[in-house]
């Protein structure tokens, strides 16, 4: 089997999602971004408006979008930006987005997350960091696919992290029903089973014209931390260092910045299944660095296992 070509861009760690965008003309392609309204979120959708993009802001809260199309309208000269209430971790409300979408849709950018949240269960009894992180994505996915088929070269972009080097999948117990609930873990698992998405969603959709990929963005202070206290991420952070793994924080901008490319650049063209960090494809990870992407997260035994389970519990 030919090993495919790596892919690598003039990009680094340093652009920023206005850098990668520069030059490309999206008018008339439609974008979903989802958790638009904070973190990397708000300067992927203010770099894809810039490049003449119809951006919807798919997110909780309907306000906080508002006044983030509202900020990102006065600074890309008169973007127009729609916004859309959706709860990832509420199954109905996911339903509701999808049922309204009409029309292609050229880019979904699956980036709202929540990030090593204390012990929480939905409704229907799942974990909360699974639930919202990989099962409210995976059905906003399934719910606009025929969207997607409509549109020409579709690509999804898989917001995941280098926390997937924390833990698999683990498919015997998903919810932490059986083991002992550990933060991290869960957190981790829920970023594994984005680039499984990935993987999988790319050789079911490839046929569509739909491609996905996963992206670490890189460690960014935004409120995906506000579940860890001052003392908790002093101690990661003292942690990493020691083991000769020191966090180097970016931009927003730049954290943004390998989205964009994802959904954006020629490059990537008919590219999916894979897993990109600082604007290139990972290489494979190399213990104990932090970066790099595990063989386990681009499984494609383990990628087609979980969009079995997760199409059950979703059709619930």
């Amino acid at each position: 089997m030919t090993t495919p070509t790596r892919i690598t861009t003039p990009f680094t760690r340093d652009n920023t999602a206005a850098d990668v965008v520069e030059g490309i003309d999206l008018t008339g392609r439609r974008v979903v971004v989802t958790g638009g309204a904070s973190g990397i979120g708000v300067e992927t959708a203010r770099a894809l408006a810039a490049a003449g993009a119809e951006v919807t802001l798919a997110v909780r809260d309907v306000d906080a979008g508002h006044r983030t199309a509202a900020d990102i309208t006065a600074t890309t000269g008169g973007a127009a930006l729609a916004v859309a209430r959706l709860d990832l971790s509420d199954l109905d409300s996911v339903a509701a987005f999808t049922d309204a979408w009409t029309g292609p849709l050229h880019v979904l950018i699956n980036n709202a997350g929540v990030m090593a949240t204390p012990e929480t269960r939905t409704p229907r009894g799942w974990e909360l960091q699974f639930a919202t992180n990989h099962l409210g994505h995976f059905a906003l996915a399934l719910g606009l696919h025929d969207a997607l088929a409509q549109a020409d070269d579709a690509r999804v972009v898989s917001v995941s992290s280098s926390a997937h080097l924390r833990s698999p999948v683990v498919f015997d117990d998903l919810h932490f029903r059986e083991r002992p609930y550990e933060p991290w873990e869960a957190y981790g698992q829920s970023k594994t089973a984005n680039v499984l998405f990935a993987v999988e969603g790319t050789r079911r959709w490839a046929k569509d014209g739909i491609t996905v990929n996963a992206v670490m963005p890189g460690g960014i202070r935004t409120g995906l931390q506000r579940h860890q206290s001052k003392e908790q991420m002093d101690a990661l952070l003292a942690a990493a260092s020691a083991n000769g793994t020191a966090i180097t924080w970016k931009t927003t901008e730049q954290g943004a910045s390998t989205s964009v490319l994802l959904a954006t650049s020629p490059l990537l063209k008919g590219i999916g299944g894979r897993y990109f960090e600082d604007n290139a494809e990972a290489l494979p990870h190399t213990p104990p660095t932090r970066t790099g992407v595990a063989a386990y997260a681009l499984d494609p035994d383990a990628a087609a296992t979980l969009w079995e389970v997760s199409a059950d519990l979703v059709a619930r």
